[in-house]
């Protein structure tokens, strides 16, 4: 499809890749396959299937891994930001430029993504939203075409040009808060977010990566340091007290009941809320550099 490029980010995505890279190729969207130092030929399964690989040395996280992948996509005028456990449905990629002819002063487009039990994910807030705030969160799904608070990184349509021109993702942020932060700073450019009805994705939650010791500790340290982050550099106030707080309790109450999924979950908001209060970034907690990830390196396809 000229002109828009699909880029992937996967990290042990074996599992998913070949629905997600297969729906891609019925809409006929070239597909540039971001690996994530995955461990499970992820990378090499996705060359054999067709899609073009750009392999990094280290997980650079989720944003930083798309701003190489947007980057290495050339001349493309659209970049679609597809998670790896997302399938488009016929039609959602002509959807998604038609919307964007449509509506040219807006920045962002999403399609309309259905969970794994057929129901139509829509976040109705985002803790960043400069408009539409809906501080309350009542949900009143859209029937159509909409201007919308936040959109969902999980698919993602944007002007190439307008993405590298805002840095790309925070290369900050190593998971978490990446799309509520793009969110804001596209509509803090004037650009307006628009929720595509007729376009439809599949997404099937949590499954963009293969299960692993200690990825839910470090999931929610990962959530738990970001929203303090993002908080911080949009000038709301700090979380982490009320995270440390609500979530000590939970963790104490899970060491005391022995129950290790709660220990996991809850002492993993803890230590990220505990982190961002101390000043400790989340690239030092996962060994990266701060120079982030944007151009590949030579020799890295």
């Amino acid at each position: 499809m000229p002109g828009l490029v699909a880029v992937v980010v996967a990290h042990d995505s074996a599992g998913v890749l070949p629905a997600c890279l297969a729906a891609l190729a019925r809409e006929h969207v070239p597909a540039l396959v971001v690996d994530n130092a995955s461990r499970d030929g992820s990378a090499d399964l996705a060359a054999s299937l067709g899609a073009r690989v750009l392999r990094l040395p280290r997980n650079e996280g989720y944003g930083r891994a798309n701003n190489a992948g947007i980057w290495a996509a050339g001349r493309a005028e659209y970049a679609l930001i597809v998670n790896p456990d997302v399938e488009l449905q016929p039609g959602a990629a002509d959807a998604l430029l038609a919307a964007a002819e449509a509506y040219p002063d807006a920045g962002l487009f999403a399609p309309r993504i259905v969970e794994p039990d057929g129901r139509f994910f829509y976040q109705p807030r985002s803790l960043l939203a400069p408009y539409l705030t809906n501080p309350r969160g009542r949900l009143h799904p859209p029937e159509g075409d909409a201007c919308a608070p936040f959109l969902s990184g999980a698919c993602l349509m944007v002007r190439r040009d307008l993405f590298l021109s805002l840095g790309g993702f925070d290369p900050e942020i190593f998971l978490f808060y990446e799309d509520d932060d793009l969110c804001r700073r596209i509509a803090d450019a004037g650009k307006a977010l628009v929720h595509v009805h007729g376009a439809v994705a599949f997404h099937g939650r949590g499954a963009s990566s293969a299960p692993e010791r200690g990825r839910v500790r470090r999931s929610r340290w990962h959530q738990a340091w970001s929203r303090s982050y993002v908080s911080r550099k949009y000038g709301l106030p700090d979380p982490t007290a009320a995270m440390l707080a609500k979530n000590g309790v939970k963790a104490l109450l899970a060491l005391l009941a022995l129950r290790r999924s709660g220990i996991e979950r809850y002492g993993g908001s803890v230590a990220g809320a505990w982190a961002a209060r101390r000043g400790r970034s989340a690239l030092a907690q996962e060994g990266l550099a701060a120079e982030p990830a944007l151009r590949p390196e030579a020799g890295a396809w």
